[in-house]
């Protein structure tokens, strides 16, 4: 049976939140989900663009609906990263490891979000050998993927 991490990928759409002029884009995962065939927008506020794709300011400004977001950016950005989501109607989220807060999680909770966090996206969409399957390797051992 698939863990709840792992059905985070069945899901159609995506939006990946990053900060640029903070920290590098989550571009693993954005690039991996696009070539899975998922609808995937970049947003990211200190940047127009991201992979030669357009990246928009914030979620209400996206051109679609989406499922899933995945928010890597600066940890102070997080909580409110998560209440735009529930502000459009995402139901999940998943927030990379290390990048969650208690508050973040709290509004989540209350806004009847599904997250995910506690690890890294990349390690359930990289296929091969990389220190991400390293990782995934590890994580299934201790029981937490």
């Amino acid at each position: 049976m698939a863990s709840n991490h792992e059905t985070f990928f069945q899901l159609g759409s995506f939006a990946l939140v990053g900060r640029s002029a903070n920290k590098p884009f989550p571009i693993l995962s954005y690039r991996r989900l696009k070539k899975l065939g998922k609808t995937v927008y970049a947003v990211d506020p200190s940047t127009s663009e991201i992979d030669g794709d357009p990246s928009f300011a914030d979620l209400a400004s996206l051109p679609g609906a989406v499922e899933g977001l995945i928010i890597e950016t600066p940890k102070q950005e997080t909580a409110d990263w998560v209440a735009q989501a529930a502000d459009a109607g995402i139901k999940d989220v998943w927030i990379h490891m290390a990048h969650d807060t208690p508050e973040a999680v709290a509004t989540a909770r209350e806004r009847g979000i599904n997250l995910r966090t506690g690890t890294c996206a990349v390690m359930y969409l990289k296929p091969g050998l990389t220190y991400h399957s390293i990782h995934k390797l590890i994580m299934k051992a201790l029981g937490k993927y």
